[in-house]
């Protein structure tokens, strides 16, 4: 729920309210696990929320989006919301029967205060050529009427280049699983993309749909609500479902090539959890802002489990490309071995480069690259070299390392980088390293003192 719905219209949502007629659905008991993992798709995490009551979510998976806004980002979310996020367990805490609830909390200064949590994980995509299903089991907040204007609560998923910039939203892509206002019985599945205002997504408010939850309102039971991206369709499309009824489709046929690889070629997406109160979308649905004194505190979102899936194509943890080099043979560490060619990246956006080729751009701390199986011989390599470029505002800079083997490992070498004057005006930078030897899987990370994008690698290669 980023600057997504910072000027959602009454109109629209009007239009997205048109529902379609609930079908019969039998319930699954509110303390139910994720479920098995079907035929053909292979389970890349999950969290069915088991543990004591009161306990927070686990801070391994999870980070707790804190205050008003991102550091430097939009005030109030970029979306007009009221409420301030806690970590207090009176916010958000397990309920010990296998749920999550987030709960909406008013002071007696009329001060709203609730949670939102996202994913440590930010690579959440398909494989080549195959789908990635984003899916989670929700009871939505059991209020309705004068006393529910204002509750927003969702289930979505935002591009990882997002974090740390914060303000490249709507370019990086968001996918929202669900979202509901104001009580209603209907569920929410948007797309945001491209530029804003306007361009391919409609923006502010993004292309979307809605319907009524089958079976028994969105508020009375628990659904489950599934977001799929599917690379074996031809064109690529997205969906969204609720209880297994499809309810919206976009196409790749719908998108310059542009918009599509901004929002489809880098890492991947985290998740997010929250309950927002007021903001653009329940205003405009009111018609009035939103939350208001008959608004009733208390009520809570909970969550059964969320879990991702991916199918076909091979596997996306953490996402690879094919190399040039024959299987088994690893990487020789004197030759130039291409950023794109990484076994696994966490962050950066994969981009042409103007030498040729393509490069690993817009990376920061964080970020890092891994290529397995380098093989130094030995004779001990005592120089790390990297082909960088770096349109990095003024005062913004960071390191460029070198681990062996565990990405937490101390650095056996690093080098500095600002602006070299553009992000295609590439450097050849040297490091000294401690004459290694034998084979390593070679982990580059990227450390930074600032949020902000720093350095883009063409290639990286080691000297004797």
């Amino acid at each position: 729920m980023e600057p997504s719905r910072r000027r959602r219209a009454l109109a629209t949502a009007a239009v997205l309210l048109a529902a379609v007629p609930a079908a019969a659905f039998a319930t699954i008991p509110a303390d139910a696990t994720a479920p098995p993992t079907p035929p053909g798709w292979t389970l890349q995490w999950a969290d069915d929320f088991t543990g004591p009551a009161g306990a927070l979510p686990s801070g391994s998976d999870w980070i707790f989006d804190l205050g008003r806004s991102y550091p430097g980002g939009p005030a109030n979310w970029g979306t007009g919301e009221v409420q301030s996020y806690t970590n207090s367990p009176a916010n958000i805490a397990l309920d010990g029967a296998g749920n999550l609830r987030i709960t909406a909390l008013r002071d007696n200064a009329g001060n709203w205060t609730s949670s939102r949590i996202e994913t440590r994980r930010g690579d959440f995509r398909p494989p080549p050529g195959g789908r990635l299903a984003i899916e989670g089991r929700i009871r939505l907040p059991d209020v309705t009427g004068q006393a529910a204007l204002g509750y927003w609560p969702a289930f979505w998923a935002l591009g990882s280049p997002y974090r740390g910039n914060y303000w490249n939203w709507p370019g990086i892509g968001e996918f929202d699983v669900m979202e509901n206002v104001n009580g209603l019985d209907s569920v929410w599945g948007v797309l945001h993309c491209g530029v804003s205002p306007g361009g391919p997504c409609n923006e502010t408010s993004g292309l979307g749909n809605s319907r009524a939850c089958p079976g028994s309102p969105c508020q009375a039971a628990f659904h489950t609500y599934r977001f799929e991206w599917d690379e074996s369709a031809n064109p690529a499309r997205f969906r969204w479902y609720v209880d297994g009824q499809q309810f919206h489709t976009v196409g790749r046929d719908q998108f310059d090539a542009t918009t599509w690889r901004n929002m489809t070629s880098h890492a991947g997406y985290f998740v997010l959890l929250n309950l927002a109160m007021g903001g653009a979308f329940p205003d405009g649905v009111a018609g009035r802002a939103t939350p208001t004194p008959a608004t009733a505190p208390g009520h809570s979102m909970s969550i059964d489990y969320v879990a991702v899936w991916t199918a076909g194509g091979g596997t996306t943890t953490p996402p690879t490309t094919t190399t040039t080099t024959p299987p088994g043979q690893g990487w020789d560490a004197y030759r130039e071995i291409q950023a794109e060619h990484a076994s696994a990246r966490s962050g950066g956006v994969l981009e042409a480069a103007s030498e040729g080729g393509q490069d690993i751009g817009q990376l920061k701390n964080g970020d890092s690259l891994r290529f397995s199986g380098v093989r130094f011989g030995s004779g001990g390599a005592r120089q790390f070299l990297g082909r960088v470029a770096s349109g990095a505002a003024n005062g913004v800079s960071g390191l460029v390392e070198v681990r062996l083997d565990d990405p937490r490992a101390t650095p056996v070498g690093s080098f500095a980088i600002a602006s070299t004057g553009g992000w295609q005006s590439w450097r050849t930078v040297p490091a000294n390293i401690s004459g290694v030897t034998g084979t390593h899987d070679v982990h580059i990370t990227f450390t930074s003192g600032q949020p902000a994008a720093y350095v883009s690698v063409n290639w990286i290669r080691f000297g004797a």
